[in-house]
């Protein structure tokens, strides 16, 4: 079987048609039906012109009909292009124009936005609405509805064959500037995100067609918390696809709605993007009338965010059996490494320490790998299954993936350690990284100090500015509810606990609420604006 990602979804479409696939929003569907209806959506596209390597929009929340979209655009040999629903105007021009889209599909919550830039996209030839329950008007005369698109047409299976050579397109967002195509082969994305590198024994699963079979003993229930557009939800979902398991989805995060979901569908395992989605879901259980019961829970997953030993061990308080797992990767880097670990072992160096997975290393400013239990600060580096570049971007291209002494690398920009063991600790992204008097001081460190502080619910760390040493260390906090903002005093005594003094914040802006992207990630480029504001408050 070619290595291709609809292959391996219509592997476990074979095996277990009639296994209950996906719940979104009070809809069901199993295998067969989302086969069938996906094969539906895939005609309907092939009858408007879209063909292999013709790019396919989605925008929408978390849906059912998200996921079709999806695999029917793969069974065209085509290629989706993911969307925010978080960008205003001037970002969403910029993601469409780069995008080069020839179909859109989008929620009719967004058609005024969709219409206001379609003079911006002469290659767009055909959209379609799907209803949400708004009275938007479509954005052109001849967009036509989602499920009239379905019903029209064929739902059998019967696509020219794919290869593994095939197109994935991740726009990615990061936590500064604009949103970047991240260019995968299906092959290498299979390997790096999707399952084919097994994370026991980091090898690589040679028989993608076998992959079904891991499913063969039932179905786990996954519930994926961030939206689809973020890249560890798009892959909770495919590589849970190949096995046979269940997927659960919500629209937008909340804390009570998760736990209902895990009560009600019998989850076994929840992924969040580290505290910012952990702090509230496990605070939420001490809220009044909050009863669950959760004894199907057995692991939480983190991934694309900081997940702080404090937060964790909030976790074990409450679901003592559990496992946690922390993730370590990118999304032009794929997964770099995991650890697992179990009530009783959450102490954590400054950032998750985890074992290496694929070929995965860290190389020091002269590109040399670090040494095991050296303390060197490198880059996290990986080689063999990595993107082609970024889409219609060469100059990024080239310095996120250099050739060094003959082997192509992807280098994100995301600094580590290596210890003693072989094990790396990230210590965070170098490009919000803080000087100060020559001092690295990575955000995410300082960041789980402070938000361990007890009047604080979320915060965001960055560079000021400052005469005397260049840089120095603003936080941004959130009080938590009911509680008065801390002093700068109690915050700094607070932090130097855990961190070192030059790390301590040297200011202290209060804010009602932090802005973080959908998926918890820190919105660092808001956060530099509430420091350099003239008037901002402290």
């Amino acid at each position: 079987m070619e290595c291709n990602l609809a292959n391996l979804f219509e592997a476990a479409v074979d095996a277990y048609p009639d296994r209950e696939y996906l719940v979104a929003n009070g809809e069901r569907r199993t295998y067969a039906e989302m086969e069938a209806r996906a094969n539906q959506l895939a005609h309907h596209l092939a009858a408007h012109g879209i063909g292999p390597g013709d790019h396919v929009g989605i925008y929408a929340y978390n849906r059912v009909e998200w996921v079709e979209t999806a695999w029917a655009v793969f069974k065209l040999r085509a290629v989706w292009i993911n969307i925010n629903y978080r960008y205003v105007e001037d970002e969403l021009r910029y993601l469409l124009t780069n995008a080069d889209l020839k179909a859109l599909v989008h929620q009719r919550e967004f058609s005024p936005l969709v219409a206001a830039l379609l003079q911006d996209l002469p290659e767009l030839r055909h959209i379609l609405v799907i209803e949400d329950g708004t009275d938007f008007a479509n954005p052109t005369t001849d967009a036509q509805l989602y499920e009239d698109a379905l019903t029209s047409h064929s739902s059998e299976r019967d696509f020219a064959p794919r290869s593994g050579d095939d197109i994935y397109i991740l726009y990615t967002g990061g936590t500064t500037g604009m949103p970047k195509g991240v260019v995968w082969r299906h092959e290498d994305v299979f390997y790096a995100l999707g399952g084919g590198t097994n994370p026991v024994t980091n090898t690589r699963i040679e028989d993608p067609s076998l992959m079904a079979a891991q499913g063969a003993n039932g179905p786990v229930t996954h519930l994926p918390v961030a939206p689809l557009m973020h890249g560890a939800t798009q892959w909770a979902v495919m590589g849970q696809s190949f096995v046979g398991s269940k997927i659960v989805l919500m629209a937008k995060f909340d804390p009570h709605r998760v736990w209902e979901l895990v009560e009600n569908e019998k989850v076994n395992s929840v992924m969040i993007t580290g505290d910012a989605m952990g702090k509230p879901l496990i605070e939420s259980l001490d809220d009044p009338g909050s009863n669950h019961d959760l004894s199907s829970l057995f692991a939480v997953v983190s991934s694309a965010a900081l997940f702080s030993a404090p937060v964790k061990d909030q976790f074990f308080a409450r679901l003592p059996s559990i496992i946690i797992t922390d993730a370590v990767g990118s999304s032009e880097g794929g997964n770099n490494g995991l650890s697992v670990i179990s009530a009783g072992n959450t102490a954590m160096r400054s950032g998750p320490t985890v074992h290496v997975l694929g070929q995965t290393e860290v190389l020091d400013e002269d590109l040399i790998p670090v040494q095991p239990g050296s303390g060197v600060i490198g880059k996290i580096a990986r080689s063999g299954d990595i993107p082609q570049g970024y889409y219609n971007d060469p100059v990024k291209t080239a310095e996120v993936f250099p050739v060094i002494r003959g082997t192509r690398y992807v280098m994100p920009g995301d600094y580590a350690t290596v210890e003693a063991d072989g094990s790396i600790t990230l210590l965070g992204r170098g490009s919000i990284v803080i000087n100060s008097g020559g001092e690295k001081i990575f955000p995410e460190e300082v960041e789980s100090a402070v938000r361990s502080h007890p009047d604080v619910m979320d915060a965001i760390v960055c560079a000021a500015p400052d005469e005397r040493w260049g840089q120095t260390v603003a936080a941004i906090i959130q009080p938590r509810k009911g509680h008065e903002p801390p002093s700068l005093q109690s915050l700094q005594a607070h932090c130097r606990a855990t961190i070192a003094g030059y790390k301590v914040p040297r200011r202290l802006h209060v804010v009602d609420a932090v802005e973080r992207s959908p998926s918890g990630k820190p919105d660092y480029t808001w956060a530099t604006s509430i420091v350099h504001a003239p008037e901002a408050p402290r």
